[in-house]
């Protein structure tokens, strides 16, 4: 590196040896360049100097150079990171730096990406929906509030978490299902925003994100340059949201007693995604012209034996509301009695699993019989 003299009288710095990958989306290699680097710049300072020099066509994608844009993301010896956040100073001064596009996108030149994927993926995200009755402007939140999801706010769509994640840099096949680190952190802002109308998050991360597929390696944090805890603060405790939703046995005990809390929901899910259910079994079954009551049949006359609590011409006792306490809540004691709260609609003589067709409810492949 040159000294503090030479660098005032205008002297040239050291020359570093850089190999950058040239080449289009037909195919490239690495090649080789000897650049000046001086004090205190960063890679992308090298690249620029390098666009004046020995390779006026070089590709780069840049704008702000401050680290606040995103557009200069690239892999630096293998590892994505921002070229106007990489200092020349972190790298041995006989170390040859290696400068490539990002791994997980579509190469359209030299060192510029195809990342529409992410647009795309940001527009299937619904959107934060206002309270109803509330005009913009009179929106009030409490400052614990804004704070809670602020470190959300700091991304700045480098997209380094979207490329270093495996479940897409390694598995090209998932992108349709998958949606990445950036935007789970975006659902889990919009489901922490108290003013956000939409109650079914957690439901769309799980179903139409992909959410279950990430494993929690902790890489996109890591490459982070906002540094924001994407796997800590946002992934985890979605991922815990989902499974108290979905699989804790007392909230999937009292959503069976109140028939709440039923996933998926016709908001949540989708056509564009493979196993989603396009609507709830009771819109399904209207719209046949069917009440829930009949199940997968279709058949008016077991429509008409359910409402009268026959059962294919078998008597059934009628459900009875669960007791509960002054404040509308479940007592404790119900959940653990050694009887059932209510008596059981199928009848005492029926042993289980009983078959999707026999069952008094809709099942969520009637569509398909």
């Amino acid at each position: 590196m040159g000294t503090d003299e030479t660098q005032a009288a205008g002297k040239p710095g050291a020359k570093r040896q850089f190999r950058i990958w040239r080449g289009d989306e037909s195919g490239g290699d690495l090649q080789d360049y000897l650049v000046e680097v001086n004090e205190g710049e960063v890679v992308l300072d090298v690249i620029h100097r390098l666009q004046t020099t020995d390779a006026p066509d070089l590709a780069c994608r840049w704008n702000c150079k401050a680290g606040k844009c995103g557009s200069c993301s690239m892999e630096i010896n293998g590892k994505p990171k921002l070229g106007c956040m990489t200092r020349m100073s972190t790298f041995a001064e006989d170390e040859t730096i290696t400068v490539t596009p990002l791994r997980t996108f579509p190469i359209i030149r030299d060192l510029v990406t195809d990342v529409s994927f992410n647009y795309e993926k940001g527009r299937e995200t619904p959107a934060f929906a206002p309270p109803p009755g509330v005009a913009p402007g009179d929106y009030r939140m409490r400052q614990v509030d804004v704070e809670r999801s602020q470190e959300f706010r700091k991304c700045i769509e480098c997209f380094l978490c979207q490329t270093v994640c495996h479940v897409i840099r390694d598995h090209e096949e998932n992108m349709p299902a998958f949606s990445g680190p950036r935007y789970f952190i975006r659902a889990a802002e919009l489901d922490m925003h108290p003013l956000d109308a939409r109650t079914d998050r957690k439901e769309y991360a799980q179903a139409e994100q992909g959410l279950g597929y990430c494993n929690i390696t902790k890489c996109c944090t890591e490459v982070c340059p906002e540094h924001i805890k994407i796997t800590d603060n946002g992934i985890i405790p979605m991922k815990e949201r989902v499974v108290d939703r979905r699989y804790d046995p007392l909230v999937w005990l009292g959503s069976k007693i109140f028939r709440r809390g039923q996933v998926p929901q016709t908001s949540v899910t989708s056509e564009h995604s493979p196993g989603a259910v396009r609507a709830s079994a009771a819109d399904a079954a209207g719209a046949a012209g069917v009440h829930s009551h009949a199940g997968g049949s279709h058949d008016p006359r077991a429509e008409e034996q359910a409402q009268a609590g026959v059962n294919w011409h078998r008597e059934v006792p009628k459900p009875t509301a669960p007791a509960v306490d002054a404040s509308g809540k479940l007592p404790l004691t119900e959940l653990t009695f050694d009887r059932a709260a209510a008596p059981s609609p199928f009848g005492d003589d029926v042993t289980f699993p009983l078959p999707p067709e026999h069952l008094n409810f809709a099942h969520p492949e009637q569509d398909k019989h």
